[in-house]
């Protein structure tokens, strides 16, 4: 059998040399995906920004090829689960950024897997946002080593209580554990650390996903007085904005340049440990800003969560010294879903991609950025916030719709299957010109509607965590998960939201199972009834928690209601035990008054199977 293995890489080997475009195992380069939250197109010094300075992020650009007319989703789940699966949002099940839509479906092969069936050690740092129980956490998703925080953003309901992006608590391989330093610090520190492994000669594949820069907007106050100056020396930039405004855009510009002193850092770690030629290093964002609007937006309209092309169009740069020979932009339209194929493509392990994407290699444009690629339509669609004012439909926005949808061919974009724009001369989108071009319109409302065809019987389907399994028993369900609800910020907790909602779960199997419904997380030790004091954190305050006459509960397992009449010693929890059978079913948590008026659901609920093999 060694032999026949030493054979079969000798074989393997001669093949590389002979055939173009195969890469031996021992050739193929490592690849680190830099994804950052919140910044748009716009955010970077190299794309005209005013106010930063962006030098390390500017020297990456200038060596790599750039897209410049690449999208991804409004929201962030969305487009890291395109990213994730190469699939579109609807069809991959990840189409929001909480109320139980963040799931991306348990049966998809991820990129994670992909690499690691091709040799490659997997990692991830920073922000996953796929599912933070099992089967949809990272290291259930292919990732062998993972550093990471739940839900949407550090500080979220299900984090550890009270993380303030400084000396935080993280998940590392399914376990909590203390990291000291700053959040964008530890996640490249960590990355390069698991890197640099002298004993595991296999190439590496790293997802770095930094929470940075979502609000709240934390950061070393450090990097604030360098944004202070250029806002001095431009002051046209933000003389609209009032002082609290220009503070926010001051935190959110230094939550910038802190990562941009990480990309130099990183590049320094390649450049010492001889990584560099062979390591393709990917930067983008994962959705449009959240500030752009209010100072520079690179000419464009909207922001975060909206449709216009300053919601959804990034910078994305690719870099690979010895196999990208010539940097430069290419302005063919491409989107999120391409960097799954197109990563592949340039490792040699595209025999490993799911037979079905909807992303493409775009290694044709990047070995030869004349050529042009098929004509194809792309289509962003996406479950809105709970709440969020919409027109395309007077019902809630969290229910997917064919008419939410942006599409865009060429240079044309139909947004709500309404309105039509040509960003090619009107960026700002200022024109509607849908009643100039019926036939432009008519063939972009037959692929809308031939797409929406296609997703529409699935994309409602709600993805079910797994209660009770060996990978995860003891569990905690957290209100983000409410199907079509949003509690997802400590803040809401702190304020007592009142709002309750549905966990739609899977029972592994038959057994005992023990609930607590909890007001506030076990960590916190508060007490079900009472509030809590407001918190000065490393860089800002945490607002006091209102108290809440919560005196009984109740817990609805599928059609059953079972009354809790009184909470446990401490005071902390409401505590019941049922038999339940395995299956699909919904949990459902109720706090209530003394009269047994309903006050919100109960935001935590850990979970244990009592009976484990």
């Amino acid at each position: 059998m060694r032999i026949i293995a030493l054979l079969a890489a000798s074989v393997v080997s001669w093949i590389a040399m002979l055939v173009p475009g195969v890469i031996s195992a021992g050739q193929r380069p490592n690849v680190i995906v830099i994804m950052t939250d919140d910044q748009g197109y716009g955010e970077f010094s190299c794309h005209g920004n005013p106010i930063t300075s962006t030098p390390n992020l500017d020297r990456l650009a200038k060596d790599s090829v750039r897209f410049t007319d690449f999208h991804v989703s409004p929201m962030c789940t969305p487009t890291r689960g395109q990213f994730v699966s190469g699939l579109d949002a609807f069809r991959n099940g990840a189409i929001n950024v909480s109320s139980g839509r963040t799931l991306l479906r348990p049966e998809l092969k991820t990129i994670a897997n992909v690499f690691q069936e091709s040799g490659y050690r997997t990692g991830l740092f920073g922000k996953w946002h796929l599912g933070d129980n099992y089967p949809f956490r990272p290291e259930d998703r292919g990732f062998e080593e993972a550093v990471w925080f739940p839900s949407s953003h550090i500080n979220s309901v299900p984090d550890y209580w009270d993380n303030d992006y400084f000396a935080d608590t993280y998940i590392h391989n399914t376990k909590r554990e203390k990291y000291e330093g700053y959040c964008t610090d530890v996640f490249f520190r960590e990355a390069m650390k698991w890197a640099d492994n002298q004993q595991d000669d296999r190439p590496f594949f790293a997802f770095l996903a930094t929470n940075a820069a979502h609000w709240p907007w934390f950061v070393p106050d450090s990097y604030r007085e360098s944004i202070r100056d250029a806002m001095r020396a431009n002051p046209e930039v933000v003389k609209s904005l009032d002082p609290q405004r220009k503070e926010d855009l001051v935190s959110f510009l230094a939550m910038g340049a802190n990562i941009d002193d990480n990309v130099g850092r990183l590049d320094q770690f390649l450049e010492k440990t001889g990584l560099k030629e062979n390591t393709i290093v990917v930067f983008l964002t994962d959705n449009g800003s959240t500030m752009g609007i209010h100072y520079f937006n690179a000419q464009m309209r909207g922001n975060k969560t909206t449709l216009w092309e300053g919601g959804h169009r990034v910078p994305c740069f690719m870099r690979w010294p010895s196999g990208i020979d010539t940097p430069g932009e290419v302005d063919t339209l491409c989107h999120v879903q391409d960097l799954m194929p197109t990563l592949a493509d340039l490792c040699g392990i595209e025999q490993h991609l799911p037979p079905k994407l909807d992303g493409i290699s775009l290694r044709p444009v990047i070995d030869d950025h004349s050529i042009t690629l098929a004509d194809r339509i792309l289509v962003i669609n996406y479950s809105r916030m709970p709440g969020a004012r919409v027109r395309y439909t007077k019902g809630n926005p969290a229910i997917p719709h064919r008419n939410g949808a942006c599409v865009m061919w060429k240079h044309w974009r139909l947004l709500e299957n309404r309105r039509l724009y040509n960003v090619d001369v009107d960026l700002h989108q200022d024109q509607n010109v849908a009643a100039d071009n019926p036939e432009v319109v008519a063939k972009m409302r037959a692929h809308l509607q031939q797409w929406w065809e296609g997703v529409r019987h699935d994309v409602l389907e709600p993805q079910r965590v797994i209660v009770g399994h060996d990978a995860e028993n003891p569990m905690l369900l957290s209100g983000c998960e409410w199907l079509d609800v949003f509690v997802d910020q400590q803040i809401q907790i702190r304020r007592g939201d009142r709002k309750n909602g549905a966990w739609h779960v899977q029972i592994d199997q038959p057994g005992v199972y023990k609930f607590e419904l909890r007001r506030w997380p076990r960590e916190s030790e508060l007490k079900l009834a009472e509030g809590c004091p407001p918190k000065q954190v490393t860089d800002g305050t945490f607002i006091a928690g209102a108290a809440l006459p919560i005196q009984q509960a109740k817990l609805r397992i599928g059609d059953n209601i079972i009354p809790i009449a009184k909470p446990n010693q401490a005071q902390t929890a409401f505590v019941s035990q049922q038999t339940l059978p395995a299956g699909p079913i919904e949990i459902q948590s109720y706090l209530l008054d003394e009269n047994g008026d309903e006050i919100c659901g109960a935001y935590y609920l850990y979970v244990k199977r009592q009976n484990p093999k």
